[in-house]
């Protein structure tokens, strides 16, 4: 029988988020294996995974660099010493299956090694170099959503004889959610288009995450305040839109994060 295949990434930790060379788990060599100790958190489809992306500390000297330190590893989700917790409840995007998992003593053949040993650094970065930039794109189409119901609502809604859209206040309002809106889909695309040409991206993903991010939080905040009291009820989908929004800031990397790449990459262009 056909077995649909789903992944979890597996980085995070409790005391390690954006900061990666902090990462605590280890993997420790023994013949042909590797014992992998340690503990993981907030992984998106921890619970539906059959296989997790796995990095860790295979180099005990902390005086080793962050990018020979870790190797990545394929785990099969079923491997004996493997503790699945509970579904977190989250602030927004709900649906999303986010837990913390906890391997204890789990054996991994070297062969599930990904690369080489203490590849797992290089592998983790260049992920995050790809997956920012649908993280923008799905920031993106969050806040069009929420400048489409704003400008639906301001439509229908009247207030002092006369529907929203037609007070400069919220027509202006209105006309910086598009442009907002716009700039972000540009960004994305821009990163997008870099990784299509086989270019590193890490300047551009970091950008358009970070912009987006910012940009779906701000438009969804907009959107509540059009749709005035209203907006705060749950009977309305735009404060859905802005509990959702917020976790674009942090997860890939948070907003800060970002801007630290950001400043390496752009003053790196002149130093060299």
């Amino acid at each position: 029988m056909f077995r649909r295949s789903c992944r979890a990434y597996c980085v995070t930790e409790p005391g390690a988020g954006s900061d990666v060379a902090a990462i605590k788990t280890k993997a420790e060599k023994k013949g042909n294996e590797y014992v992998i100790n340690g503990q993981k958190m907030w992984i998106t489809n921890g619970g539906k995974a059959n296989w997790f992306f796995l990095l860790a500390r295979s180099d005990p000297n902390p005086k080793t660099p962050a990018r020979k330190a870790f190797t990545g590893f394929i785990v099969e989700a079923d491997t004996p010493g493997i503790h699945i917790g509970r579904k977190e409840l989250n602030m927004g995007q709900r649906c999303s299956d986010t837990r913390g998992i906890v391997f204890e003593d789990v054996r991994v053949p070297k062969e599930n090694v990904l690369i080489d040993e203490g590849a797992g650094f290089r592998i983790a970065m260049e992920v995050f170099d790809k997956t920012r930039t649908p993280v923008a794109a799905a920031s993106t189409g969050l806040a069009q959503r929420a400048l489409d119901e704003a400008t639906k609502y301001a439509l229908e809604r009247k207030t002092f004889g006369k529907p929203l859209v037609e007070h400069q206040a919220i027509s202006f309002l209105l006309a910086e959610m598009a442009m907002k809106v716009e700039l972000a889909r540009l960004s994305y695309q821009r990163a997008a288009w870099e990784t299509d040409c086989g270019r590193r991206n890490t300047y551009y993903a970091s950008i358009a995450k970070a912009f987006a991010g910012d940009i779906a939080n701000q438009v969804a905040s907009d959107a509540v305040q059009i749709f005035g009291g209203s907006g705060f009820n749950t009977e309305y989908p735009v404060e859905k839109l802005m509990r959702d929004a917020k976790i674009f800031q942090i997860y890939e990397g948070t907003a800060q994060i970002q801007r630290l790449i950001i400043a390496r990459e752009h003053i790196g262009k002149y130093n060299n």
